[in-house]
């Protein structure tokens, strides 16, 4: 089998923590490592941004190559330009694939590749798989500001792939319901498929050693947040927990709290080019929190399981997840997560079992929470235990086979 996926506007071989990297890059990258690993060929094709890449890339795995496409500008653009580009991505795609052979199943990831895939299977007769990752409805249904709102072009095109695709993958039953509900998808082409954890870099570490490897005091109590730098991942809600906090437990040693923000890039330049990240820092500053919160930037993935491992809780106070990667690498840190009762998140963290759910946007619900699990050790270390073994069934073996049976479906 030879599959081709589809990583349109981001490569899953950039830096996570970015504007727009996260659990998509994470989930394309090691889904193709896996099919690598079974000696299952398998090209991941995304927009080239820059002529400093190489054209083809091997390092996923001695089957898989990730493909940087020429197709507009080489270099980054603003995300609601980058329509344009499709067709363009496609005809180099189609001439690559003259001289590379036939490819049995196309897997597109977000709705820009979805387009993209519907006109490769156009020329080529090949079936695709869609896996949205996020939906524009549910994002405007939340957005705040008229500039937080998805375009029109996306909804439409996400209606429309709906309908013409092969098979939908949903990450969890509430996305199924969601796509049935809003955008008319037949139930029977949606296939679950959640995303998967490495559970040989994201695992249990002993708490005291990993302060030492990030360099945190071990008698220092870290809170931590991980993810992009957007309005919809709610860290303003959690600032605003914190401060609650900070004027109600004067009996804590806040010399030895801190809450540590993983993502985006804290730097001035970071600052202008996100205003968000900036927004945030003056947040911080407007509660008093300069001494509590700090901004740490974007990590290595191979950094995250000590980050994960040091601190007394996961939090993440989102506004909507479809699913929410980050928190079931922290489960399989033997972390407890205090999450948003939504999206993928009220199927993922289980109450009272594997960690926390508190309404959004609800900053004195999220600070009793935060309080609860600082208060109870012994409540914590159970809550972080059962986290752990709940996520070793979410192994990507066990994605990719589940992954094998869908293309399966649709390549015979």
């Amino acid at each position: 089998m030879r599959v081709a996926l589809l990583s349109f506007h981001t490569s899953p071989l950039a830096a996570l923590g970015g504007k727009d990297t996260g659990g998509m890059n994470v989930f394309v990258r090691e889904t193709a490592r896996e099919l690598s690993r079974r000696g299952i060929a398998v090209d991941v094709f995304t927009r080239s941004t820059g002529t400093h890449a190489l054209r083809i890339d091997p390092r996923l795995g001695a089957h898989a190559r990730v493909i940087h496409v020429p197709a507009g500008p080489e270099a980054p653009q603003p995300k609601h330009v980058l329509h344009q580009y499709v067709g363009a991505f496609v005809d180099w795609i189609v001439r690559f694939a003259h001289a590379e052979g036939k490819y049995d199943v196309i897997h597109a990831h977000y709705w820009l590749s979805g387009l993209a895939a519907e006109q490769l299977r156009a020329q080529w007769g090949t079936p695709f798989v869609m896996t949205f990752h996020t939906l524009a409805e549910l994002k405007n249904q939340i957005a705040e500001r008229e500039q937080d709102r998805e375009s029109e072009l996306r909804l439409r095109s996400e209606c429309h792939l709906c309908s013409i695709a092969d098979r939908i993958t949903a990450n969890t039953s509430v996305e199924k319901m969601q796509l049935v509900r809003f955008y008319g998808a037949g139930s029977s082409r949606i296939r679950i498929v959640p995303p998967g954890v490495d559970l040989a870099l994201f695992h249990p570490i002993e708490q005291s050693f990993a302060k030492r490897a990030i360099g945190i005091p071990a008698d220092h109590r870290l809170l931590l947040f991980a993810g992009r730098i957007e309005r919809l991942k709610g860290i303003e809600t959690l600032f605003r927990a914190v401060a609650l906090l900070h004027q109600q437990r004067r009996d804590w040693d806040w010399s030895r709290i801190n809450l540590a923000v993983i993502g985006g890039d804290p730097s001035p330049e970071g600052v202008r080019q996100n205003e968000e990240m900036a927004r945030l820092q003056a947040l911080r500053q407007q509660l008093g929190l300069h001494e509590v919160v700090a901004f740490l930037g974007a990590r290595e993935q191979e950094a995250l399981p000590f980050y994960y491992a040091a601190a007394e809780m996961l939090i993440m106070p989102s506004h909507y997840e479809s699913f929410g990667m980050v928190a079931l690498e922290a489960m399989a840190c033997g972390t407890p997560v205090i999450a948003s009762d939504v999206g993928g998140l009220s199927v993922l963290v289980q109450h009272n079992k594997t960690g926390l759910r508190v309404r959004v946007n609800d900053p004195a619900e999220l600070a009793r929470a935060i309080e609860k699990l600082m208060d109870d050790e012994p409540r914590r270390r159970r809550l972080g235990q059962r986290a752990a073994c709940y996520a070793e069934s979410f192994s990507w073996q066990q994605v990719v086979e589940k992954l094998l049976a869908v293309y399966g479906e649709i390549a015979a």
